[in-house]
């Protein structure tokens, strides 16, 4: 009786309709040519190229003018003052005052706490300067800083604090200047221009110095 040959014992061929060489289609029938592949692998680069042009946007635009103060007013490319329209409550008084409502003054910021032992020394420092430069059309404006409205009322009192102070109730007035603590001292010119700035305890000779320069400007 004539025999075929089994093959090796073990050994598995695929059916004959299906070729040997034909990739056999995914359990959930999906099957996706190689050009649909190059299709797609393209798509995911080109998304995760937007993403990250998205993401680099977001970081550049979140750096703010803020973050740009420092250096700009170091190489003398003095910036506007940001925020100069935010509407601020006025300290112990009805009312808003904005910075823009001082333009053609010379308006040293001081950002200050009841809190801030710094903050304590300068005061006496910035009414002294304060009735240098009133009769110069130019003035102290202080700014309260993750304060209550009680303890920045006692603390204007017992310092004998005669410029404007007003409130950042939100904190988003001195963030604008890049603003992370206190105390933090200002200088915009007569333009409305931050021209200086010192992110720790000021001094008299600093101050004096600093505002003498520009109050001597014209308006």
């Amino acid at each position: 009786m004539l025999q075929t040959n089994p093959g090796p014992i073990g050994a598995r061929y695929p059916p004959a309709s299906i070729p040997i060489n034909r990739p056999r289609p995914p359990a959930n029938g999906a099957y996706y040519s190689p050009s649909m592949r190059r299709v797609a692998t393209a798509a995911i680069a080109i998304a995760v190229a937007a993403a990250l042009l998205v993401l680099l946007g977001f970081g550049v635009a979140n750096q703010g003018t803020s973050s740009s103060i420092d250096a700009l007013v170091a190489r003398g490319d003095y910036p506007p003052a940001p925020n100069a329209h935010v509407r601020l409550p006025i300290l112990g008084a009805s009312g808003t005052r904005t910075l823009a409502q001082f333009r053609g003054k010379v308006v040293v910021i001081n950002v200050f706490a009841s809190w801030c032992q710094p903050c304590l020394a300068e005061a006496p420092i910035l009414e002294r300067e304060q009735q240098q430069i009133v009769k110069d059309n130019a003035t102290i404006l202080g700014v309260t800083y993750q304060d209550n409205t009680s303890d920045s009322e006692s603390f204007v009192r017992q310092q004998h604090i005669t410029y404007p102070v007003v409130r950042d109730v939100s904190g988003n007035f001195v963030r604008g200047f890049g603003t992370s603590g206190v105390p933090e001292t200002y200088v915009i010119n007569r333009q409305g221009k931050v021209v200086a700035l010192r992110r720790w305890q000021l001094d008299g000779t600093w101050l004096q110095q600093t505002v003498s320069r520009f109050v001597a400007e014209p308006s």
